[in-house]
């Protein structure tokens, strides 16, 4: 019952999660020690044993203004705090691996948002008994031609979501849009039919006359949205009921418009120095080290 009170609570929008997390700090927490044994106040005072009762903390992300500041430790890190890469295109363009959810941070900033698609409950039988975990499925993107999605599994939900959220950022990619007949206006659905495969489950995305909207169920229409698609037809195949394995098929079919080459795009490529090398005097200079 426990779990099952847990999953209702945390399956909330985050706006709600964020109430919740407000109304819990003000309950209070547990403070710091005191010298007697006695009880502190409840709203964080000094207490007369052992420390007053401080803020308990939300659950979910956690707030945004106790963030240290970002000491990158990557070549890419280092290149896009010094703004020498200016844009997440160029990252895409070179197909560079990123191993900082920061540097989607720094570049697209407060344009992405989350949503959680899923959190379940899993379990290891061991010798003491099971184990239990949150498995957690979080979606982020800015509408905008980018999305991501990542998995976490940790023994709290607020761990598991944070963890999803930063797993989702290393996992951004870029979404090709086009159109359905009239090349008129802005591209509004994908560029061809494309399928992923996640499980059993298989997702099928074709493109759809402007003006259609997302012709699909509750998880690929959360998806294609964050990800900027405005008109598509889908098709899925499978046990569809599985949300985390269609979630997957369906970023999974996503990643793939990008790889695909319609003949506008046949014109020679004209093949310029990766970041790291045309910045390779920068990233020479020995970084500052900051001994904790």
């Amino acid at each position: 019952l426990g779990v099952r009170c847990t999953i209702h609570l945390l399956s909330l929008s985050p706006q709600t999660q964020k109430t919740m997390a407000d109304a819990e700090e003000k309950k209070g927490g547990f403070g710091g020690r005191g010298r007697g044994r006695g009880r502190g106040d409840r709203d964080g005072g000094e207490g007369r044993g052992r420390g007053g009762r401080g803020g308990r903390g939300g659950r979910g992300r956690g707030e945004k203004g106790d963030k240290e500041e970002w000491v990158p430790v990557t070549k890419l890190g280092r290149l896009v705090k010094e703004g020498k890469i200016k844009s997440i295109e160029e990252i895409f363009l070179f197909s560079l691996p990123i191993k900082e959810y920061q540097i989607v941070d720094f570049l697209l900033g407060p344009a992405l948002r989350d949503e959680v698609m899923k959190i379940m409950p899993v379990q290891k039988q061991t010798t003491a008994g099971q184990r239990t975990r949150f498995k957690c499925y979080v979606a982020v993107g800015d509408g905008n031609g980018h999305i991501g999605l990542g998995v976490k599994a940790a023994k709290e939900v607020a761990t598991a979501i944070r963890g999803g959220i930063i797993n989702a950022k290393m996992n951004l990619v870029p979404v090709r849009r086009g159109y359905w007949g009239l090349k008129a206006g802005l591209p509004h659905t994908v560029p061809c039919k494309v399928s992923g495969k996640c499980g059993s489950v298989r997702c099928r995305l074709i493109p759809a006359p402007r003006g259609s909207g997302i012709v699909a169920s509750l998880i690929p229409k959360k998806l294609l949205t964050m990800a900027g698609v405005e008109d598509v037809y889908s098709s899925t195949t499978g046990h569809s009921r599985t949300r985390g394995n269609l979630a997957m098929a369906v970023y999974h079919a996503l990643t793939k418009t990008s790889s695909f080459l319609s003949p506008e795009l046949w014109t020679p490529t004209h093949f310029t120095p990766t970041p790291a090398q045309e910045h390779t005097d920068f990233l020479a200079k020995k970084g500052i080290k900051h001994v904790n």
